[in-house]
């Protein structure tokens, strides 16, 4: 009898600690997944410091006596809201306010010029994402750069694409 009550004793320490024990643990584990945690870098992955040192507004001025490396005529798309605030390939963080592209294969921080075919607006953009090549698109533009060129309301374009400077490989 006695050596039961002594069990008996035991048992009740053990549970009564093993639920303490229990709560800490859920406690720790509320604490942790409520604390902020770094979800995206803010690490500048760009090489190209002259386009991101310079206000939009100048950039024109900038690349204007810059020879044209490339130039083709292609078929261009924008994005916007699914992607904003998302990585992209380079390891930014993708903002539809930014004069930024993806496109197919030019390298990350290509600087390239757009033109809309339709109506000769022109901006530059920084490739710094890659797009899939399922839609017969070979450039996807910010929501910006497409309003630049006036190409929201189409939601595609026929653009001339002419490179200004090589970015990494």
């Amino acid at each position: 009898m006695y050596t039961n009550l002594l069990k008996l004793k035991e048992y009740k320490l053990l549970s009564s600690r093993h639920i303490i024990s229990s709560i800490i643990i859920g406690l720790s584990f509320i604490i942790i997944s409520c604390s902020s945690s770094v979800r995206y870098t803010t690490k500048d992955y760009s090489e190209n410091k002259s386009f991101k040192n310079k206000s939009y507004s100048n950039l024109e001025a900038f690349y204007n006596d810059y020879k044209t490396l490339e130039t083709k005529t292609e078929v261009a798309s924008y994005y916007s809201d699914d992607f904003h605030g998302k990585k992209t390939a380079n390891g930014e963080i993708f903002s539809m306010y930014d004069y930024t592209a993806a496109h197919i294969n030019y390298p990350f921080d290509t600087i390239v010029r757009v033109t809309n075919l339709s109506n000769d607006r022109t901006v530059l953009v920084r490739i710094n994402d890659r797009k899939p090549d399922t839609n017969g698109r070979a450039i996807d533009l910010s929501l910006k750069a497409a309003h630049e060129i006036r190409m929201i309301s189409s939601g595609i374009a026929e653009v001339k694409i002419e490179v200004l400077e090589w970015g990494s490989k």
